[in-house]
């Protein structure tokens, strides 16, 4: 057993979630930075300051036809990448790096795959009015 074969799980669970979250809180900062110097600059000018600019693009409301397209989406990409972690480990060859955490890897992604298209499929039944009055907006603004 090699002494730093721990270091990439460790890595990928623990390092790359944090870097993760660090960098999004960064572009968020920088964000309501350059928003606040903007807001400074038109208050030292006098000007008219447009609300609409300090809204967050975050707090839009998404359709609910693009919110179930985006969990089958999902589902489809994990379902594959289980199958083919399953696929490689079945028929692969088994000494391949990390080739011990392929079936559990590939159970993973299969319970999320299933997972996402049975929310899928119960949100498009359960909200079919819901979609078919939303498209109607969409139809009737344009």
């Amino acid at each position: 057993m090699n002494p730093y074969e721990f270091l990439i799980p460790l890595g990928v669970c623990v390092v790359l979630p944090v870097l993760i979250v660090w960098i999004i809180g960064r572009v968020q900062q920088n964000e309501t930075n350059r928003k606040a110097e903007i807001m400074l600059k038109a208050i030292e000018n006098g000007t008219e300051i447009n609300p609409d600019l300090f809204k967050s693009n975050r707090n839009k409301m998404k359709s609910i036809k693009k919110d179930l397209l985006e969990k089958l989406n999902g589902a489809c990409i994990t379902g594959m990448l289980g199958l083919a972690f399953l696929f490689l480990m079945l028929f692969g060859n088994m000494k391949i790096f990390m080739a011990n955490y392929l079936p559990l890897a590939a159970a993973m992604l299969l319970a999320v795959s299933v997972g996402l298209f049975v929310s899928y499929f119960a949100g498009k039944k359960m909200l079919a009015k819901e979609i078919e009055a939303e498209e109607k907006e969409l139809f009737d603004n344009k």
